[in-house]
């Protein structure tokens, strides 16, 4: 294929993966933020009971990681993606007919078991079958689009609930899963061949190895903690730091614009860099935006958003890119799904946890416990070798 042909197929299955991920993620993830007060009054139920039924699906989510890593290397990413359109669709209908946390549940369970098979990792490592360890890229056009979820999302689900009531907002994003999601992922997505197995290592490469994997999962379990916390609890978080509830929400919209603005770096400025540099450049900034609103409160919220929103846009492409860098392409999906189990575990506690501290100990334990987090993160990353070796990436 000549090389205009193949960057133009390229451009349209990155801006296909990038379209369906921004609408995975504004459905799901980001659904709680905006849905958990009405869905909460309508059922009678405390509104920890959502997030604790949303915790759960996000358990599960980080059970199916594997199994879901594992069909994509064998059989590519195509179908397993155009699937998940389905099975969104379906969770949403179940939450549109919910009557009572059973309902709810049941809903949250079909919906946690799309996000196991639907999100980023799937995303990733259906670009990696396609392009290899050129895949970067590939990963980081897909985070360019879908770095709008919440900024589409959020305020797409106010209009909807605005529209329709919160049920019929649930089947407005069923909709669309079934008439944009299915047939651009089936349709637009080529399917890959299957890739080669992980390659076997020595005993002692072996043993290094699963201490990167690791750290890794470390890493990405604790950034992953952070990003949830927020994106469930932003906006309540910056009103316990004095801002108003307008305020608070208009600054907490900055988040999906500086995630985007710091991926456009990444494919820019920092594309000759090792991913590993990004990724501890991003590791910093939600620290260094912690200690500015613990300082100067109130008046720093636009910055800690864009701080917070920079950081986590950039590693958001890390936990595409450090695999395929340290590891390469053979088995990467299987790899990632393992990667992200226990970061979707971590998840999983994130908004319940995360919401206890900020209502029982306050804003500054809050922060204390993302910022240290992420610090934590940010030593970590440090250690981490900044090339494989010859074995890890043959």
């Amino acid at each position: 294929m000549p090389d205009s042909a193949f960057r133009q197929r390229r451009a349209v299955v990155v801006s296909t993966l990038g379209i369906t991920q921004t609408l995975a993620w504004g459905s799901t993830y980001y659904l709680t933020a905006v849905f958990a007060d009405p869905v909460s009054a309508s059922l009678h139920l405390p509104r920890i009971w959502f997030f604790g039924i949303f915790s759960g699906a996000l358990l599960l989510s980080g059970l199916f990681g594997p199994l879901a890593g594992r069909w994509i290397d064998r059989y590519g990413g195509r179908d397993v993606l155009a699937g998940t359109s389905l099975v969104f669709a379906a969770g949403l209908v179940l939450l549109a007919l919910a009557q009572g946390p059973a309902g709810l549940a049941a809903a949250w369970l079909v919906i946690g078991t799309g996000m196991g098979f639907g999100l980023y990792e799937a995303a990733f490592a259906t670009a990696a079958g396609l392009y290899g360890r050129e895949a970067r890229s590939a990963i980081t056009g897909i985070t360019l689009f879908a770095g709008f979820a919440s900024t589409i999302g959020w305020p797409l689900s106010a209009v909807f609930i605005h529209l329709f009531g919160w049920r019929g907002a649930c089947l407005a994003w069923a909709a669309l899963h079934l008439l944009v999601g299915l047939p651009l992922n089936r349709l637009l997505v080529p399917k890959a061949r299957p890739a080669s197995p992980p390659p076997v290592h020595a005993p002692g490469q072996r043993a290094q190895l699963s201490g990167t994997m690791i750290m890794l999962a470390g890493i990405f379990g604790a950034t992953w903690f952070v990003a949830t916390a927020l994106a469930a609890h932003l906006p309540h978080l910056l009103e316990a730091m004095g801002a108003t509830p307008a305020a608070a929400i208009a600054a907490g919209a900055f988040v999906g614009p500086a995630q985007v603005a710091a991926r456009l770096a990444e494919f820019g400025l920092l594309r000759k860099a090792s991913p590993l540099f990004s990724a501890r450049l991003a590791a910093g900034l939600h620290p260094l935006g912690t200690v500015l609103l613990v300082i100067f409160g109130a008046p720093m919220a636009v910055p800690f958003v864009l701080l917070h929103g920079a950081g986590n846009g950039l590693l958001t492409i890390a936990r595409g890119t450090l695999p395929l860098t340290l590891f390469g392409p053979a088995g990467y999906g299987l790899r990632t799904g393992l990667l992200a189990a226990p970061s979707r575990i971590l998840q999983g506690f994130a908004p319940l946890l995360f919401g206890l501290v900020l209502d029982r100990a306050g804003p500054l334990y809050a922060l204390g416990l993302s910022g240290g987090l992420m610090a934590l993160s940010l030593i970590a990353l440090c250690v981490l070798r900044s090339a494989p070796s010859a074995a890890e990436a043959a």
